[in-house]
């Protein structure tokens, strides 16, 4: 078996900006290494920078943040702006998770988010989306 075969896809679970609920957080986080990916949780209240500095230290291939505070279209243009500057985001899948208004969807997969995940999806279409779009290396 290569290397390469053997490796699990790593994903950071992030927690941005002020949100103080992260229990879908910690569903997801569970339903990831329980698909057999590798996972990563952030805890709570972390700056964006302090998101991008744990993906990129951490050779993370997803990122996913989950938020329901509303500033999302502050605080996650601002981790993919930090991916941006140390090279990482090309090959870092950045998934969204939470509550997103419809009106704002288009303007964050503009800025490069890869997919949005709402209330009531199904956890195997997330993990499948990992599956098939997290970057090889």
């Amino acid at each position: 078996m290569s290397e390469s075969s053997e490796r699990k896809i790593r994903c950071l679970v992030a927690k941005v900006g002020l949100d103080g609920h992260d229990r879908g957080a910690h569903v997801i986080a569970r339903a990831f290494r329980d698909a057999g990916f590798e996972v990563i949780y952030s805890g709570l209240h972390q700056a964006p920078e302090d998101i991008v500095q744990a993906a990129v230290q951490e050779d993370v291939d997803v990122v996913g943040i989950s938020i329901l505070s509303g500033a999302h279209n502050t605080l996650v243009p601002k981790v993919i702006e930090g991916l941006e500057e140390y090279g990482a985001f090309d090959d870092t899948l950045v998934l969204v998770g939470g509550i997103i208004p419809d009106e704002d969807r288009d303007e964050l997969e503009d800025a490069g988010v890869d997919a949005i995940f709402g209330p009531g999806t199904p956890m195997e279409e997330t993990i499948q989306f990992i599956r098939e779009h997290a970057p090889e290396r």
